[in-house]
């Protein structure tokens, strides 16, 4: 049984490494240009000071995690071998009851996330080329309000 909690600050690693791992499989992100230090140090300094990040967690294994900013979806990731499970669903199920409002980019090249998104209501609202992101990739900008 998958249950949900707040990240403590001693896990930001975990999630960086799952973000690392799980990124990785997106068409054309090249999670490589960054070391793995350089994504703790990101998840330790910058995305768990900025917001809540919410595990999903199968005992004491973290498979899943949403990164959450006023308005924003972050980051979202699931543990690769846990794809199609339901754990990213029960984190944007979170997101959903913790906030009005919610948007989120993704890269158009990653599909799955996309069909995601759209299932829990999410709809289009931008696709842009990648020239605003650092990975210079094509993305999509989704939104979802409640009501």
């Amino acid at each position: 049984m998958i249950s949900h909690r707040l990240l403590r600050a001693d896990e930001t690693d975990r999630a960086a490494d799952l973000h690392r791992r799980a990124g990785a499989l997106i068409p054309g992100y090249d999670t490589s240009r960054h070391t793995p230090a350089e994504f703790a140090a990101l998840y330790r300094d910058r995305v768990i000071r900025a917001g809540p990040i919410w595990g999903a967690y199968d005992g004491p294994a973290m498979v899943g995690f949403v990164a959450l900013l006023p308005g924003w979806i972050d980051h979202l990731y699931v543990e690769p071998a846990r794809h199609g499970e339901g754990i990213g669903s029960g984190l944007l199920r979170l997101a959903q009851r913790e906030q009005d409002d919610l948007q989120l980019h993704t890269f158009q090249a990653n599909v799955r996330a996309r069909a995601l998104y759209e299932q829990h209501g999410f709809v289009l609202a931008e696709l842009t080329d990648g020239s605003r992101n650092e990975e210079q990739m094509p993305d999509v900008r989704y939104y979802w309000r409640r009501g």
